[in-house]
């Protein structure tokens, strides 16, 4: 975890392999902890309570991943301060002092539970401001640092779709082993989201959850998470792209109240290994390519 005075820099980081093994790409876009000293100073609570909304070690548990011939994406700022997984502009108005642009998303259900593309609460509900944070402030996170990501990870996901004829995006998250309401059923290993089967082929979840499942991991199926904007916006089998997310239940392979790595991390990381290969050597990829128009 790092603080930092200023700008984050950089923003997010894109590790291309030295030799490509297949179109898979794992991302990482919530486990950034790099918090600039006036959005700490914003806020009405203290760093380790902003930091219950990140990731926590996503990146390093897939970071390996590129020297096995798979690229890698992570981001480096906290999702409480932009959230890449979401729309560019579903804002608040209550948080903001002046208009916002006519085009934002204010009514969505993700602004409703305080989590936008500039969050109002972190992960266990806690506001996270004092007071109202400037319009302009707002715009600026997006037109710095979550445009530049998207614009970068398009690029990326389109290199790999020129080089193979389709993609495989791999977003990767972790969750809390216990979930805010008393009622929610204890929460599986690993939560696949395809989005109800619409962001990718099929085979691609069933892959994911035969080989984890085949490694001791307990699965579930798009409950509680089946993917956010980053599945949904880059998933499109029609065009040979496809995207799933995986949800790592935090307790698996790390201390959450402490924040630490866990006994367990050294081998969950390399069952991300185990995974990246299967996918690599069994996936048909020549068949994932876009959808051909049937002849008249």
């Amino acid at each position: 975890m790092t603080r930092f005075d200023g700008e984050v820099s950089p923003a997010f980081e894109i590790f291309e392999p030295a030799e490509w093994r297949a179109p898979v790409i794992f991302n990482s876009p919530h486990s950034g902890s790099t918090y600039p000293d006036e959005f700490l100073a914003a806020s009405r609570i203290d760093l380790p309570q902003l930091r219950r909304s990140e990731d926590s070690f996503m990146d390093e548990l897939t970071g390996h991943l590129s020297a096995r011939g798979f690229p890698t994406v992570r981001v480096n700022f906290p999702r409480s301060y932009v959230d890449v997984n979401r729309e560019p502009y579903e804002l608040d108005p209550r948080m903001f002092t002046g208009r916002l642009p006519s085009f934002a998303n204010t009514r969505s259900m993700r602004v409703a539970g305080g989590l936008g593309t500039i969050p109002r609460v972190v992960g266990d509900g806690q506001e996270i401001y004092r007071d109202r944070i400037l319009v302009d402030d707002a715009l600026g996170r997006i037109e710095t640092l979550y445009k530049p990501y998207h614009r970068a990870l398009r690029r990326l996901i389109n290199k790999v779709h020129q080089m193979f004829g389709t993609v495989v995006l791999v977003d990767c998250h972790s969750m809390p082993s216990v979930g805010v309401s008393r009622d929610e059923p204890r929460r599986p290993d690993i939560v696949i989201g395809d989005r109800y089967g619409t962001s990718c082929t099929p085979l691609l979840p069933d892959r994911v959850e035969e080989t984890m499942s085949g490694l001791g991991y307990s699965i579930g199926r798009n409950k509680p998470y089946a993917g956010g904007f980053i599945t949904e916006h880059y998933g499109n089998p029609a065009s040979g792209l496809h995207a799933v997310q995986l949800e790592l239940n935090r307790a698996i392979y790390m201390d959450e109240r402490r924040r630490e790595r866990g006994p367990r991390f050294g081998q969950v990381a390399a069952d991300f290994g185990v995974l990246a290969d299967v996918l690599a050597t069994t996936i048909p990829f020549a068949d994932l390519g876009p959808f051909q128009a049937a002849a008249e």
